[in-house]
Protein backbone atom coordinates (compact mmCIF):
# COMPACT_ATOMS: atom_id res chain seq x y z
CA UNK A 1 0.00 0.00 0.00
CA UNK A 2 2.90 2.36 0.67
CA UNK A 3 4.13 1.95 -2.89
CA UNK A 4 0.65 2.90 -4.13
CA UNK A 5 0.67 5.96 -1.89
CA UNK A 6 4.16 6.91 -3.04
CA UNK A 7 3.16 6.44 -6.68
CA UNK A 8 0.25 8.86 -6.22
CA UNK A 9 2.67 11.37 -4.72
CA UNK A 10 4.97 10.95 -7.73
CA UNK A 11 2.05 11.42 -10.14
CA UNK A 12 0.74 14.47 -8.34
CA UNK A 13 4.22 15.95 -8.55
CA UNK A 14 4.29 15.18 -12.27
CA UNK A 15 1.00 17.09 -12.62
CA UNK A 16 2.70 20.13 -11.06
CA UNK A 17 5.59 19.84 -13.50
CA UNK A 18 3.10 19.62 -16.37
CA UNK A 19 1.32 22.76 -15.13
CA UNK A 20 4.66 24.55 -14.87
CA UNK A 21 5.47 23.54 -18.46
CA UNK A 22 2.09 24.82 -19.70
CA UNK A 23 2.69 28.16 -17.94
CA UNK A 24 6.09 28.46 -19.64
CA UNK A 25 4.72 27.73 -23.10
CA UNK A 26 1.43 29.67 -23.10
CA UNK A 27 0.20 33.05 -21.93
CA UNK A 28 -2.67 33.92 -19.60
CA UNK A 29 -2.96 30.44 -18.10
CA UNK A 30 -5.63 30.03 -15.44
CA UNK A 31 -4.98 27.02 -13.18
CA UNK A 32 -7.58 24.84 -11.50
CA UNK A 33 -6.61 21.44 -10.01
CA UNK A 34 -4.17 18.64 -10.85
CA UNK A 35 -4.76 15.47 -8.81
CA UNK A 36 -3.30 12.00 -9.14
CA UNK A 37 -5.66 9.27 -10.35
CA UNK A 38 -5.60 5.47 -10.20
CA UNK A 39 -3.61 5.26 -13.43
CA UNK A 40 -2.00 8.68 -13.80
CA UNK A 41 -2.85 12.34 -13.30
CA UNK A 42 -4.53 15.31 -14.96
CA UNK A 43 -4.56 19.08 -14.70
CA UNK A 44 -7.36 21.49 -15.69
CA UNK A 45 -6.49 24.76 -17.44
CA UNK A 46 -8.31 27.79 -18.79
CA UNK A 47 -6.22 29.47 -21.46
CA UNK A 48 -6.84 31.30 -24.76
CA UNK A 49 -4.89 28.73 -26.81
CA UNK A 50 -6.97 25.75 -27.89
CA UNK A 51 -4.89 22.73 -26.92
CA UNK A 52 -4.56 19.99 -29.52
CA UNK A 53 -2.88 16.56 -29.41
CA UNK A 54 0.12 18.07 -31.22
CA UNK A 55 0.70 20.38 -28.24
CA UNK A 56 1.33 17.41 -25.94
CA UNK A 57 4.77 16.72 -27.45
CA UNK A 58 5.84 20.34 -26.82
CA UNK A 59 4.58 20.20 -23.24
CA UNK A 60 6.38 16.89 -22.65
CA UNK A 61 9.63 18.37 -23.97
CA UNK A 62 9.30 21.33 -21.58
CA UNK A 63 8.52 18.93 -18.73
CA UNK A 64 11.77 17.10 -19.41
CA UNK A 65 13.67 20.40 -19.20
CA UNK A 66 12.07 21.10 -15.82
CA UNK A 67 12.88 17.55 -14.77
CA UNK A 68 16.53 18.05 -15.71
CA UNK A 69 16.61 21.37 -13.84
CA UNK A 70 15.76 19.34 -10.72
CA UNK A 71 14.02 22.09 -8.73
CA UNK A 72 13.18 21.13 -5.14
CA UNK A 73 9.51 21.08 -4.13
CA UNK A 74 9.33 23.62 -1.32
CA UNK A 75 6.35 23.90 1.01
CA UNK A 76 5.18 27.46 1.72
CA UNK A 77 2.68 28.21 4.50
CA UNK A 78 0.65 31.43 4.24
CA UNK A 79 -2.09 33.07 6.22
CA UNK A 80 -5.45 33.06 4.49
CA UNK A 81 -5.25 36.81 3.77
CA UNK A 82 -1.73 36.49 2.35
CA UNK A 83 -2.86 33.58 0.19
CA UNK A 84 -5.79 35.62 -1.13
CA UNK A 85 -3.51 38.58 -1.90
CA UNK A 86 -1.03 36.32 -3.67
CA UNK A 87 -3.65 34.64 -5.86
CA UNK A 88 -5.28 37.98 -6.72
CA UNK A 89 -1.92 39.40 -7.81
CA UNK A 90 -1.43 36.34 -9.98
CA UNK A 91 -4.94 36.70 -11.39
CA UNK A 92 -5.80 33.07 -10.52
CA UNK A 93 -9.59 33.27 -10.08
CA UNK A 94 -10.18 29.50 -9.98
CA UNK A 95 -7.55 29.07 -7.29
CA UNK A 96 -9.21 31.85 -5.30
CA UNK A 97 -12.47 29.91 -5.38
CA UNK A 98 -10.65 26.72 -4.38
CA UNK A 99 -9.09 28.63 -1.49
CA UNK A 100 -12.60 29.33 -0.19
CA UNK A 101 -13.14 25.55 0.05
CA UNK A 102 -10.31 25.20 2.55
CA UNK A 103 -11.51 25.13 6.14
CA UNK A 104 -10.50 28.12 8.25
CA UNK A 105 -8.93 25.65 10.66
CA UNK A 106 -6.56 24.30 8.01
CA UNK A 107 -3.27 25.93 7.19
CA UNK A 108 -2.99 27.29 3.65
CA UNK A 109 -0.08 25.70 1.84
CA UNK A 110 1.58 26.34 -1.51
CA UNK A 111 4.37 24.39 -3.19
CA UNK A 112 7.15 26.02 -5.18
CA UNK A 113 9.29 24.29 -7.81
CA UNK A 114 11.55 26.75 -9.61
CA UNK A 115 9.45 29.75 -10.69
CA UNK A 116 6.16 27.82 -10.43
CA UNK A 117 4.05 28.21 -7.28
CA UNK A 118 0.74 26.40 -6.80
CA UNK A 119 -1.92 26.26 -4.09
CA UNK A 120 -1.66 22.65 -2.92
CA UNK A 121 -1.94 20.42 0.13
CA UNK A 122 0.85 18.15 -1.11
CA UNK A 123 2.72 15.96 -0.55
CA UNK A 124 5.33 15.91 -3.30
CA UNK A 125 8.51 14.09 -4.18
CA UNK A 126 11.80 15.70 -3.21
CA UNK A 127 12.39 17.53 -6.49
CA UNK A 128 11.23 17.80 -10.09
CA UNK A 129 14.03 15.43 -11.07
CA UNK A 130 12.24 12.65 -9.16
CA UNK A 131 8.97 12.53 -11.15
CA UNK A 132 10.03 9.32 -12.91
CA UNK A 133 9.07 8.24 -16.42
CA UNK A 134 6.04 10.09 -17.72
CA UNK A 135 3.83 10.41 -20.77
CA UNK A 136 1.04 12.81 -21.69
CA UNK A 137 -1.92 10.87 -23.04
CA UNK A 138 -4.74 13.11 -24.21
CA UNK A 139 -6.54 16.43 -23.93
CA UNK A 140 -10.26 16.81 -23.31
CA UNK A 141 -12.85 19.32 -22.16
CA UNK A 142 -14.00 19.42 -18.55
CA UNK A 143 -16.52 21.69 -16.87
CA UNK A 144 -15.20 23.59 -13.88
CA UNK A 145 -16.24 21.66 -10.75
CA UNK A 146 -18.06 19.22 -13.03
CA UNK A 147 -21.07 21.54 -13.46
CA UNK A 148 -22.42 22.08 -16.95
CA UNK A 149 -23.33 25.70 -16.17
CA UNK A 150 -19.69 26.52 -15.39
CA UNK A 151 -16.91 27.39 -17.87
CA UNK A 152 -15.42 24.58 -19.95
CA UNK A 153 -11.76 24.02 -19.04
CA UNK A 154 -9.11 22.06 -20.92
CA UNK A 155 -7.89 18.92 -19.20
CA UNK A 156 -4.59 17.25 -20.01
CA UNK A 157 -4.28 13.61 -18.95
CA UNK A 158 -0.95 11.97 -18.30
CA UNK A 159 0.68 9.16 -16.39
CA UNK A 160 3.95 8.57 -14.58
CA UNK A 161 5.81 5.57 -13.19
CA UNK A 162 9.02 4.93 -11.32
CA UNK A 163 10.71 3.33 -14.32
CA UNK A 164 10.58 3.47 -18.09
CA UNK A 165 9.86 -0.26 -18.15
CA UNK A 166 6.71 0.21 -16.03
CA UNK A 167 5.64 3.06 -18.29
CA UNK A 168 6.17 0.94 -21.42
CA UNK A 169 4.09 -1.88 -19.95
CA UNK A 170 1.30 0.57 -19.11
CA UNK A 171 1.34 2.10 -22.59
CA UNK A 172 1.23 -1.33 -24.19
CA UNK A 173 -1.71 -2.30 -21.99
CA UNK A 174 -3.39 0.99 -22.84
CA UNK A 175 -2.92 0.34 -26.54
CA UNK A 176 -4.52 -3.07 -26.13
CA UNK A 177 -7.32 -1.52 -24.05
CA UNK A 178 -8.04 0.94 -26.87
CA UNK A 179 -8.37 -1.98 -29.28
CA UNK A 180 -10.82 -3.60 -26.84
CA UNK A 181 -12.78 -0.42 -26.10
CA UNK A 182 -16.41 -1.55 -25.99
CA UNK A 183 -17.53 1.63 -27.78
CA UNK A 184 -15.28 0.90 -30.76
CA UNK A 185 -16.15 -2.80 -30.81
CA UNK A 186 -19.82 -2.00 -30.30
CA UNK A 187 -19.82 -0.13 -33.59
CA UNK A 188 -17.51 -2.52 -35.46
CA UNK A 189 -19.53 -5.60 -34.42
CA UNK A 190 -22.93 -3.88 -34.65
CA UNK A 191 -23.79 -4.45 -30.98
CA UNK A 192 -25.39 -1.27 -29.64
CA UNK A 193 -25.87 2.43 -30.23
CA UNK A 194 -26.74 5.60 -28.31
CA UNK A 195 -28.67 8.33 -30.13
CA UNK A 196 -28.89 12.07 -29.47
CA UNK A 197 -32.47 12.00 -30.71
CA UNK A 198 -33.46 9.62 -27.91
CA UNK A 199 -31.15 11.11 -25.31
CA UNK A 200 -27.59 10.57 -24.02
CA UNK A 201 -26.94 7.63 -21.73
CA UNK A 202 -29.86 5.60 -23.11
CA UNK A 203 -28.74 2.38 -24.77
CA UNK A 204 -30.23 0.80 -27.90
CA UNK A 205 -29.42 -2.91 -28.02
CA UNK A 206 -28.95 -4.27 -31.55
CA UNK A 207 -29.87 -7.90 -32.42
CA UNK A 208 -26.42 -9.39 -31.75
CA UNK A 209 -26.00 -7.75 -28.36
CA UNK A 210 -29.62 -8.53 -27.54
CA UNK A 211 -28.90 -12.22 -28.13
CA UNK A 212 -25.91 -12.09 -25.77
CA UNK A 213 -28.06 -10.27 -23.22
CA UNK A 214 -30.76 -12.93 -23.55
CA UNK A 215 -28.17 -15.65 -22.91
CA UNK A 216 -26.77 -13.81 -19.90
CA UNK A 217 -30.20 -13.21 -18.41
CA UNK A 218 -31.32 -16.78 -19.14
CA UNK A 219 -28.25 -18.12 -17.33
CA UNK A 220 -28.85 -15.61 -14.51
CA UNK A 221 -32.43 -16.77 -14.03
CA UNK A 222 -31.56 -20.47 -14.07
CA UNK A 223 -28.84 -20.01 -11.46
CA UNK A 224 -31.13 -17.98 -9.21
CA UNK A 225 -33.74 -20.72 -9.32
CA UNK A 226 -31.05 -23.26 -8.37
CA UNK A 227 -30.29 -21.19 -5.27
CA UNK A 228 -33.83 -20.78 -4.01
CA UNK A 229 -34.62 -17.31 -5.32
CA UNK A 230 -38.04 -16.20 -6.48
CA UNK A 231 -38.63 -13.57 -9.16
CA UNK A 232 -40.64 -10.40 -8.75
CA UNK A 233 -41.47 -7.54 -11.11
CA UNK A 234 -42.06 -3.95 -10.04
CA UNK A 235 -43.42 -0.75 -11.62
CA UNK A 236 -41.22 1.81 -13.36
CA UNK A 237 -42.78 4.79 -11.57
CA UNK A 238 -44.03 5.45 -8.06
CA UNK A 239 -45.85 8.17 -6.13
CA UNK A 240 -43.71 10.76 -4.41
CA UNK A 241 -44.91 9.52 -1.01
CA UNK A 242 -43.09 6.21 -1.59
CA UNK A 243 -39.80 8.00 -2.20
CA UNK A 244 -40.42 10.24 0.81
CA UNK A 245 -40.82 7.20 3.07
CA UNK A 246 -37.73 5.51 1.62
CA UNK A 247 -35.70 8.70 1.99
CA UNK A 248 -34.73 8.91 -1.67
CA UNK A 249 -36.28 12.36 -2.09
CA UNK A 250 -34.13 13.65 0.76
CA UNK A 251 -30.84 12.00 -0.16
CA UNK A 252 -31.10 11.07 -3.84
CA UNK A 253 -33.26 13.78 -5.40
CA UNK A 254 -30.50 15.19 -7.65
CA UNK A 255 -30.19 11.79 -9.36
CA UNK A 256 -33.94 11.28 -9.85
CA UNK A 257 -35.71 12.41 -12.99
CA UNK A 258 -38.21 15.24 -12.75
CA UNK A 259 -41.62 14.24 -11.45
CA UNK A 260 -44.67 13.81 -13.66
CA UNK A 261 -48.21 14.70 -12.69
CA UNK A 262 -50.68 11.82 -12.67
CA UNK A 263 -54.19 12.38 -11.29
CA UNK A 264 -52.93 15.59 -9.68
CA UNK A 265 -50.20 13.71 -7.82
CA UNK A 266 -46.47 13.62 -8.41
CA UNK A 267 -44.84 10.41 -9.62
CA UNK A 268 -41.11 9.74 -10.05
CA UNK A 269 -39.34 7.29 -12.34
CA UNK A 270 -37.67 4.75 -10.10
CA UNK A 271 -33.92 5.04 -9.45
CA UNK A 272 -33.97 1.83 -7.40
CA UNK A 273 -36.11 -1.28 -6.99
CA UNK A 274 -35.89 -1.81 -3.23
CA UNK A 275 -38.96 0.17 -2.05
CA UNK A 276 -41.19 -1.89 -4.35
CA UNK A 277 -39.79 -5.18 -3.06
CA UNK A 278 -40.43 -3.98 0.47
CA UNK A 279 -44.05 -3.16 -0.38
CA UNK A 280 -44.48 -6.72 -1.66
CA UNK A 281 -43.08 -8.00 1.66
CA UNK A 282 -45.63 -5.92 3.56
CA UNK A 283 -48.64 -7.43 1.78
CA UNK A 284 -48.95 -10.16 4.37
CA UNK A 285 -47.97 -11.30 7.86
CA UNK A 286 -44.59 -13.01 7.55
CA UNK A 287 -43.62 -15.91 9.81
CA UNK A 288 -40.07 -16.89 10.67
CA UNK A 289 -40.96 -20.21 9.01
CA UNK A 290 -41.22 -18.39 5.64
CA UNK A 291 -37.80 -16.80 5.92
CA UNK A 292 -35.44 -16.36 4.28
CA UNK A 293 -37.20 -14.76 1.33
CA UNK A 294 -34.88 -14.19 -1.62
CA UNK A 295 -36.53 -11.97 -4.23
CA UNK A 296 -34.71 -11.13 -7.45
CA UNK A 297 -35.54 -8.80 -10.32
CA UNK A 298 -33.87 -7.68 -13.50
CA UNK A 299 -35.30 -4.23 -12.89
CA UNK A 300 -34.70 -1.29 -15.21
CA UNK A 301 -34.03 1.98 -13.36
CA UNK A 302 -33.21 5.52 -14.42
CA UNK A 303 -30.75 7.86 -12.76
CA UNK A 304 -29.62 11.28 -13.90
CA UNK A 305 -25.89 11.41 -14.58
CA UNK A 306 -24.13 14.53 -15.76
CA UNK A 307 -23.32 14.47 -19.46
CA UNK A 308 -19.61 14.79 -18.75
CA UNK A 309 -19.42 11.47 -16.89
CA UNK A 310 -21.44 9.36 -19.35
CA UNK A 311 -19.22 6.69 -20.89
CA UNK A 312 -20.58 4.18 -23.38
CA UNK A 313 -22.20 1.30 -21.50
CA UNK A 314 -20.13 1.83 -18.36
CA UNK A 315 -21.92 4.99 -17.19
CA UNK A 316 -25.47 5.43 -18.46
CA UNK A 317 -28.78 6.96 -17.43
CA UNK A 318 -31.03 3.96 -17.96
CA UNK A 319 -29.90 0.50 -16.92
CA UNK A 320 -31.11 -2.88 -15.70
CA UNK A 321 -29.91 -3.94 -12.27
CA UNK A 322 -29.54 -7.63 -11.48
CA UNK A 323 -31.12 -6.81 -8.19
CA UNK A 324 -32.17 -8.96 -5.26
CA UNK A 325 -33.26 -8.48 -1.67
CA UNK A 326 -33.00 -11.06 1.07
CA UNK A 327 -35.28 -10.87 4.11
CA UNK A 328 -34.02 -13.11 6.90
CA UNK A 329 -33.80 -13.69 10.64
CA UNK A 330 -30.68 -12.99 12.72
CA UNK A 331 -29.99 -16.73 12.88
CA UNK A 332 -29.96 -16.95 9.07
CA UNK A 333 -27.68 -13.99 8.36
CA UNK A 334 -24.32 -15.78 8.36
CA UNK A 335 -25.43 -18.54 5.97
CA UNK A 336 -27.20 -16.09 3.63
CA UNK A 337 -24.10 -13.92 3.35
CA UNK A 338 -21.85 -16.91 2.72
CA UNK A 339 -24.20 -18.28 0.05
CA UNK A 340 -24.54 -14.88 -1.60
CA UNK A 341 -20.79 -14.35 -1.69
CA UNK A 342 -20.23 -17.78 -3.19
CA UNK A 343 -22.98 -17.06 -5.74
CA UNK A 344 -21.23 -13.85 -6.77
CA UNK A 345 -17.88 -15.61 -7.13
CA UNK A 346 -19.45 -18.43 -9.15
CA UNK A 347 -21.13 -15.97 -11.50
CA UNK A 348 -17.92 -14.11 -12.31
CA UNK A 349 -15.95 -17.32 -12.71
CA UNK A 350 -18.60 -18.54 -15.17
CA UNK A 351 -17.68 -15.59 -17.39
CA UNK A 352 -13.93 -16.31 -17.16
CA UNK A 353 -13.00 -13.81 -14.45
CA UNK A 354 -10.71 -15.74 -12.14
CA UNK A 355 -8.89 -13.11 -10.06
CA UNK A 356 -11.08 -11.62 -7.36
CA UNK A 357 -10.69 -9.59 -4.20
CA UNK A 358 -13.02 -7.65 -1.91
CA UNK A 359 -13.40 -4.54 0.21
CA UNK A 360 -15.25 -4.73 3.52
CA UNK A 361 -16.72 -1.38 4.62
CA UNK A 362 -17.64 -1.14 8.31
CA UNK A 363 -19.72 1.12 10.59
CA UNK A 364 -19.18 4.86 10.08
CA UNK A 365 -19.27 7.51 12.79
CA UNK A 366 -22.88 8.39 11.95
CA UNK A 367 -25.18 5.43 11.47
CA UNK A 368 -28.69 4.15 12.03
CA UNK A 369 -29.69 0.88 13.66
CA UNK A 370 -28.75 -1.21 16.65
CA UNK A 371 -24.96 -1.43 17.22
CA UNK A 372 -25.34 -5.13 18.06
CA UNK A 373 -26.92 -5.71 14.64
CA UNK A 374 -24.09 -3.83 12.99
CA UNK A 375 -21.56 -6.00 14.80
CA UNK A 376 -23.34 -9.18 13.75
CA UNK A 377 -23.57 -7.98 10.15
CA UNK A 378 -19.90 -7.04 9.93
CA UNK A 379 -18.92 -10.34 11.56
CA UNK A 380 -21.05 -12.27 9.04
CA UNK A 381 -19.46 -10.45 6.11
CA UNK A 382 -15.96 -11.00 7.45
CA UNK A 383 -16.52 -14.69 8.23
CA UNK A 384 -17.90 -15.30 4.73
CA UNK A 385 -14.80 -13.71 3.19
CA UNK A 386 -12.54 -15.84 5.37
CA UNK A 387 -14.49 -19.06 4.83
CA UNK A 388 -14.30 -18.65 1.06
CA UNK A 389 -10.68 -17.47 1.25
CA UNK A 390 -11.39 -14.38 -0.75
CA UNK A 391 -8.59 -11.83 -0.17
CA UNK A 392 -9.96 -8.57 1.16
CA UNK A 393 -9.11 -5.20 2.64
CA UNK A 394 -11.10 -3.48 5.36
CA UNK A 395 -12.26 0.11 5.04
CA UNK A 396 -12.92 1.06 8.69
CA UNK A 397 -15.87 3.41 8.92
CA UNK A 398 -16.41 3.25 5.15
CA UNK A 399 -19.89 1.74 5.24
CA UNK A 400 -23.04 3.67 4.39
CA UNK A 401 -24.98 5.14 7.30
CA UNK A 402 -27.58 2.38 6.86
CA UNK A 403 -25.31 -0.69 6.85
CA UNK A 404 -21.94 -2.37 6.18
CA UNK A 405 -21.12 -3.94 2.82
CA UNK A 406 -18.78 -6.03 0.70
CA UNK A 407 -17.68 -4.83 -2.73
CA UNK A 408 -16.10 -7.45 -4.97
CA UNK A 409 -13.42 -6.50 -7.48
CA UNK A 410 -12.39 -8.63 -10.45
CA UNK A 411 -9.46 -8.39 -12.85
CA UNK A 412 -10.10 -8.68 -16.57
CA UNK A 413 -7.93 -10.19 -19.30
CA UNK A 414 -5.71 -7.07 -19.26
CA UNK A 415 -5.32 -7.14 -15.48
CA UNK A 416 -7.57 -4.10 -15.02
CA UNK A 417 -9.57 -3.87 -11.82
CA UNK A 418 -13.38 -3.59 -11.94
CA UNK A 419 -15.66 -3.03 -8.96
CA UNK A 420 -18.55 -5.42 -9.51
CA UNK A 421 -20.79 -7.28 -7.04
CA UNK A 422 -22.13 -5.62 -3.90
CA UNK A 423 -23.61 -7.21 -0.77
CA UNK A 424 -25.11 -4.49 1.43
CA UNK A 425 -26.91 -4.65 4.76
CA UNK A 426 -29.69 -2.12 5.31
CA UNK A 427 -30.89 -1.21 8.80
CA UNK A 428 -32.67 1.92 7.57
CA UNK A 429 -35.46 0.76 5.26
CA UNK A 430 -36.82 -1.96 7.59
CA UNK A 431 -37.31 0.80 10.17
CA UNK A 432 -38.78 3.34 7.74
CA UNK A 433 -41.27 0.80 6.37
CA UNK A 434 -41.82 -0.90 9.75
CA UNK A 435 -40.98 -4.40 8.48
CA UNK A 436 -41.80 -7.32 10.78
CA UNK A 437 -41.97 -11.06 10.96
CA UNK A 438 -43.52 -13.22 13.67
CA UNK A 439 -40.80 -15.16 15.48
CA UNK A 440 -41.00 -18.46 17.34
CA UNK A 441 -41.96 -16.60 20.52
CA UNK A 442 -45.12 -15.34 18.78
CA UNK A 443 -43.94 -11.71 18.89
CA UNK A 444 -43.08 -9.35 16.01
CA UNK A 445 -39.39 -8.86 15.23
CA UNK A 446 -37.49 -6.77 12.70
CA UNK A 447 -36.03 -8.80 9.80
CA UNK A 448 -32.57 -8.26 8.40
CA UNK A 449 -32.59 -6.78 4.89
CA UNK A 450 -29.72 -7.50 2.50
CA UNK A 451 -29.41 -5.70 -0.84
CA UNK A 452 -27.44 -7.68 -3.39
CA UNK A 453 -26.29 -7.18 -6.98
CA UNK A 454 -24.05 -9.80 -8.60
CA UNK A 455 -23.35 -8.36 -12.04
CA UNK A 456 -24.19 -4.78 -11.09
CA UNK A 457 -26.09 -3.68 -14.16
CA UNK A 458 -26.56 -5.60 -17.40
CA UNK A 459 -25.34 -2.62 -19.44
CA UNK A 460 -22.10 -2.13 -17.53
CA UNK A 461 -21.53 -5.88 -17.27
CA UNK A 462 -21.92 -6.26 -21.03
CA UNK A 463 -19.44 -3.42 -21.60
CA UNK A 464 -16.91 -5.09 -19.29
CA UNK A 465 -17.55 -8.42 -21.01
CA UNK A 466 -16.94 -6.98 -24.51
CA UNK A 467 -13.57 -5.59 -23.39
CA UNK A 468 -12.65 -8.73 -21.43
CA UNK A 469 -13.24 -10.96 -24.46
CA UNK A 470 -12.14 -8.29 -26.99
CA UNK A 471 -15.51 -8.90 -28.66
CA UNK A 472 -14.68 -12.58 -29.25
CA UNK A 473 -17.37 -14.14 -27.06
CA UNK A 474 -16.94 -17.78 -26.06
CA UNK A 475 -19.03 -20.29 -27.96
CA UNK A 476 -21.87 -20.49 -25.42
CA UNK A 477 -22.29 -16.69 -25.43
CA UNK A 478 -21.61 -15.90 -29.09
CA UNK A 479 -24.63 -14.33 -30.80
CA UNK A 480 -23.65 -16.21 -33.96
CA UNK A 481 -21.94 -19.51 -33.16
CA UNK A 482 -21.22 -20.83 -36.63
CA UNK A 483 -21.37 -19.36 -40.11
CA UNK A 484 -21.81 -21.78 -42.99
CA UNK A 485 -19.97 -20.73 -46.13
CA UNK A 486 -20.86 -22.66 -49.31
CA UNK A 487 -18.12 -22.62 -51.94
CA UNK A 488 -20.52 -22.21 -54.87
CA UNK A 489 -24.20 -22.27 -55.83
CA UNK A 490 -23.92 -26.01 -56.38
CA UNK A 491 -23.60 -26.56 -52.63
CA UNK A 492 -26.22 -24.01 -51.47
CA UNK A 493 -28.82 -26.71 -50.86
CA UNK A 494 -26.43 -28.88 -48.82
CA UNK A 495 -25.40 -25.78 -46.86
CA UNK A 496 -29.06 -24.98 -46.09
CA UNK A 497 -29.76 -28.53 -44.94
CA UNK A 498 -26.67 -28.39 -42.70
CA UNK A 499 -27.77 -25.04 -41.23
CA UNK A 500 -31.28 -26.36 -40.55
CA UNK A 501 -29.86 -29.44 -38.84
CA UNK A 502 -27.68 -27.34 -36.55
CA UNK A 503 -30.53 -24.91 -35.80
CA UNK A 504 -32.81 -27.80 -34.91
CA UNK A 505 -30.33 -28.71 -32.18
CA UNK A 506 -30.46 -25.18 -30.78
CA UNK A 507 -27.31 -23.68 -32.28
CA UNK A 508 -27.17 -20.14 -33.65
CA UNK A 509 -26.28 -20.44 -37.32
CA UNK A 510 -26.06 -18.08 -40.30
CA UNK A 511 -25.64 -18.89 -43.97
CA UNK A 512 -23.40 -16.70 -46.13
CA UNK A 513 -24.43 -17.07 -49.80
CA UNK A 514 -23.03 -13.74 -50.98
CA UNK A 515 -21.30 -13.77 -54.38
CA UNK A 516 -17.95 -12.75 -52.84
CA UNK A 517 -14.96 -15.08 -52.99
CA UNK A 518 -14.66 -17.84 -50.42
CA UNK A 519 -11.58 -16.16 -48.90
CA UNK A 520 -13.41 -12.84 -48.56
CA UNK A 521 -16.35 -14.48 -46.79
CA UNK A 522 -14.06 -16.38 -44.42
CA UNK A 523 -12.20 -13.15 -43.69
CA UNK A 524 -15.47 -11.36 -42.94
CA UNK A 525 -16.52 -14.15 -40.55
CA UNK A 526 -13.16 -13.84 -38.83
CA UNK A 527 -13.60 -10.05 -38.53
CA UNK A 528 -17.07 -10.64 -37.07
CA UNK A 529 -15.37 -12.84 -34.42
CA UNK A 530 -17.62 -15.85 -35.06
CA UNK A 531 -16.31 -18.93 -33.20
CA UNK A 532 -16.65 -21.36 -36.14
CA UNK A 533 -16.91 -21.27 -39.91
CA UNK A 534 -18.20 -24.34 -41.73
CA UNK A 535 -17.03 -24.40 -45.37
CA UNK A 536 -18.92 -26.72 -47.69
CA UNK A 537 -17.81 -27.54 -51.21
CA UNK A 538 -18.73 -30.30 -53.64
CA UNK A 539 -16.39 -32.74 -51.91
CA UNK A 540 -18.00 -32.12 -48.49
CA UNK A 541 -21.49 -32.34 -49.97
CA UNK A 542 -20.69 -35.71 -51.55
CA UNK A 543 -19.13 -37.06 -48.33
CA UNK A 544 -21.76 -35.60 -45.97
CA UNK A 545 -19.10 -33.60 -44.09
CA UNK A 546 -18.09 -29.98 -43.54
CA UNK A 547 -14.67 -28.36 -43.41
CA UNK A 548 -14.53 -26.72 -39.99
CA UNK A 549 -12.51 -23.60 -39.29
CA UNK A 550 -12.02 -22.13 -35.80
CA UNK A 551 -11.76 -18.42 -35.03
CA UNK A 552 -8.92 -19.14 -32.63
CA UNK A 553 -7.22 -22.25 -34.08
CA UNK A 554 -7.67 -21.88 -37.84
CA UNK A 555 -8.40 -24.84 -40.13
CA UNK A 556 -9.45 -27.93 -38.14
CA UNK A 557 -10.14 -30.31 -41.04
CA UNK A 558 -13.24 -32.18 -42.24
CA UNK A 559 -15.82 -33.60 -39.83
CA UNK A 560 -19.09 -35.41 -40.06
CA UNK A 561 -22.10 -33.44 -38.92
CA UNK A 562 -22.50 -35.82 -35.97
CA UNK A 563 -18.94 -35.13 -34.84
CA UNK A 564 -19.50 -31.38 -35.11
CA UNK A 565 -22.72 -31.65 -33.11
CA UNK A 566 -20.86 -33.46 -30.34
CA UNK A 567 -18.14 -30.81 -30.33
CA UNK A 568 -20.63 -27.94 -30.21
CA UNK A 569 -22.73 -29.56 -27.50
CA UNK A 570 -19.65 -29.98 -25.32
CA UNK A 571 -18.87 -26.26 -25.66
CA UNK A 572 -22.37 -24.86 -25.41
CA UNK A 573 -23.05 -24.74 -21.66
CA UNK A 574 -19.81 -24.59 -19.65
CA UNK A 575 -21.16 -21.86 -17.37
CA UNK A 576 -24.19 -23.93 -16.40
CA UNK A 577 -22.00 -26.90 -15.62
CA UNK A 578 -19.65 -24.73 -13.58
CA UNK A 579 -22.39 -23.16 -11.46
CA UNK A 580 -24.19 -26.46 -10.94
CA UNK A 581 -20.95 -28.07 -9.83
CA UNK A 582 -20.23 -25.23 -7.42
CA UNK A 583 -23.42 -26.02 -5.51
CA UNK A 584 -21.99 -29.45 -4.69
CA UNK A 585 -18.63 -28.14 -3.52
CA UNK A 586 -17.80 -26.90 -0.07
CA UNK A 587 -14.48 -25.36 -0.95
CA UNK A 588 -13.43 -21.89 -2.08
CA UNK A 589 -13.02 -20.97 -5.72
CA UNK A 590 -9.40 -20.52 -6.69
CA UNK A 591 -8.57 -16.82 -6.46
CA UNK A 592 -5.39 -14.81 -6.53
CA UNK A 593 -4.46 -11.99 -4.23
CA UNK A 594 -4.93 -8.62 -5.86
Amino acid sequence: MKRDSDLKTLRHSAAHVMAAAVCRLFKDVQLDIGPATDDGFYYDFDLPHRLAPDDLARIEEEMRRIQEENHPFEKIVMTRSDAEDFLRRKGQRYKLERLADISSEEEVTFYRSGDFIDLCRGPHVESTGRIGAFKLLSVAGSYYRGRETNPMLQRIYGTAFYTGEELSQFLQQRKEAQKRDHRRLGKALDLFSIHDEAGPGLVHWHPKASMVRYLIEDFWRREHLRRGYQFVYSPHIGRSVLWEISGHLDFYRASMYSPMDVDEEQYFIKPMNCPFHILIYKTGIRSYRQLPLRWAELGTVYRYEKAGVLHGLLRVRGFTQDDAHIFCTPEQVAEEIRNTLRFAMDMWKAFDFKEMSAFLSTRPHKYVGDPARWDQAVHSLEMALRDLRLPYETDPGGGAFYGPKIDIHVKDALGRDWQTSTIQFDFNLPEKFDLEYVAGDGRPHRPYLIHRALLGSIERFFGILVEHYAGAFPFWLAPEQVRIVPVSEKTYEYARVTADRLRSRGFRVSLDTRPDTINARIRDAQMDKIPYMAVVGQREASAGTVSLRSRDEGDLGSFSLEAILRRFMAENHPATHLAADSLNRNQPIGVHHA
